[in-house]
């Protein structure tokens, strides 16, 4: 079989005698001036890499944990053929770790005046825009001897979105809201609730429910059915201040809040309310309002998808103020914060008052986990010592919370997992009480 190509010149190389290589100008001029042409033609028929003309299409966002395919399509306009090697780079949290040398690099071989097309598949381990890099291009020869090298700036962004995890409990919420809204027979009671429908009465109904005129109309008796009111106003408020960046477990406290907030809202504009959102720790970092009840869900992981913890102490006065600014009518707030002594104590409580005057307020925080085993930990001293200490935390915790009920604040204290349940329950809760 005839050799072509590098093999084809190491053999020709290989076949000089020995003799003509050793002292001999002449022959070691020769084979030098045999590499120098054959490297030279190499080059000479590499493809341009600067004349390639290269454009991007896929995927623009994604949610956290899923994967995301762009394209490069490279058009060769040259009259030679393209060999090369491909590598698009992207920041390195676009990959799950080991991953990126397989997903960035591409070998790809086009004709003249034709086009490929390559794909890079992105698997993006945190939140927020991620801005393509350079594209670098080696085009060899056809002995692959020598190489031309050129970069290309083609841009593209891909939002990571938060992954909204806790939306299997979603299906649930909103059998629970179906029961309070009367679709059910049940009756819900409460101030400020609006009447919702007549049905026949059955035993154990509250007979002040009883409609007297249109029992008269009929030979049954009717009771009325109550629903919540809707077009309520709920302002989602997340804390973003440096006790947001503070882990539990793989994530920071704000994810947490992210998720819970994002299930809140989708399940608040199930009911009929009006959904807002603010988040601040000095300064506004997001706001999203005025939304219709299609837009909601969207606007929000939109808004919360670049937003990262502040390590800044958060403003608890100007956050009050900007709450009341943004909540002119009586809202339901749900500020997603710690429940650490020092902030509630110095920040939160002091403009507490404020808040509360003209709107129910809730507040939600993220519980480490990893304390309550603390608390439950025996077996030997540094076990004992380390029990002591978590208990203590707890104490400091519950105390906390106690200080906010009784300013009339509604508490949820859960962990990252139960977090996103919790609110919603508590918002099921002071519906059903007619409190919203």
């Amino acid at each position: 079989m005839p050799l072509t190509g590098r093999a084809a010149l190491i053999a020709a190389l290989g076949s000089v005698p020995v003799g003509v290589l050793e002292p001999s100008w002449t022959g070691l001029l020769a084979v030098n001036g045999s590499l120098a042409l054959a490297c030279a033609c190499d080059f000479v028929l590499a493809a341009p890499v600067r004349r390639l003309l290269l454009t991007r299409s896929g995927d623009t966002s994604v949610r956290l944990g899923d994967t995301a395919d762009v394209t490069l399509t490279v058009t060769n306009p040259s009259r030679r053929l393209l060999r090369a090697r491909l590598r698009d780079a992207w920041p390195p949290s676009s990959w799950q770790p080991g991953t990126e040398l397989d997903s960035s690099r591409h070998r790809l071989t086009v004709p003249p005046g034709e086009r490929r097309r390559v794909t890079t598949r992105l698997r993006p381990t945190r939140r927020g825009d991620h801005q393509a890099d350079r594209v670098t291009i080696r085009s060899y020869g056809p002995l692959g001897l020598f190489s031309r090298q050129g970069t290309h700036r083609i841009p593209w962004t891909l939002r990571v979105l938060p992954p909204f995890t806790s939306r299997k409990h979603l299906p649930s919420k909103l059998a629970r809201l179906r029961e309070l809204d009367g679709r059910t027979s049940v009756l819900t009671r409460g101030e400020g609730t609006e009447f919702d429908s007549l049905r026949e009465y059955v035993p154990g109904d509250d007979t002040r429910s009883i409609d007297w005129r249109a029992t008269a109309r009929q030979s049954s008796v009717a009771v009325r059915t109550w629903r919540p009111e809707r077009d309520r106003r709920i302002l989602l408020v997340l804390d973003t201040g440096r006790t947001s960046a503070g882990r539990v477990g793989d994530a920071p406290r704000l994810d947490a809040s992210l998720d819970a907030a994002l299930l809140l809202g989708a399940l608040a504009s199930r009911a009929g309310d009006r959904v807002d959102l603010l988040a601040y720790d000095r300064r506004v970092r997001a706001l999203v309002q005025a939304k219709s009840a299609g837009d909601v869900l969207p606007s929000l992981v939109n808004a919360l998808a670049s937003l990262e913890p502040e390590l800044v102490e958060t403003d608890a006065r100007g956050l009050a103020a900007t709450v009341l600014r943004t909540a002119s009518r009586r809202s339901l707030i749900v500020l997603f914060t710690t429940l650490d002594a020092a902030p509630v104590e110095e920040g939160l409580l002091p403009v507490l008052p404020q808040l509360t005057s003209r709107h129910t307020v809730l507040v939600a925080s993220v519980a480490d986990p990893h304390i309550a085993a603390m608390a439950r930990a025996r077996g030997d001293v540094d076990a004992v010592y380390e029990a002591a200490a978590a208990a203590q935390a707890q104490r400091e915790r519950e105390r906390t919370a106690d200080q906010l009920r009784r300013h009339g604040v509604t508490v949820v204290d859960a962990t990252p997992d139960e977090l996103a349940p919790a609110v919603a329950d508590a918002y099921l809760a002071l519906k059903a009480a007619g409190r919203l």
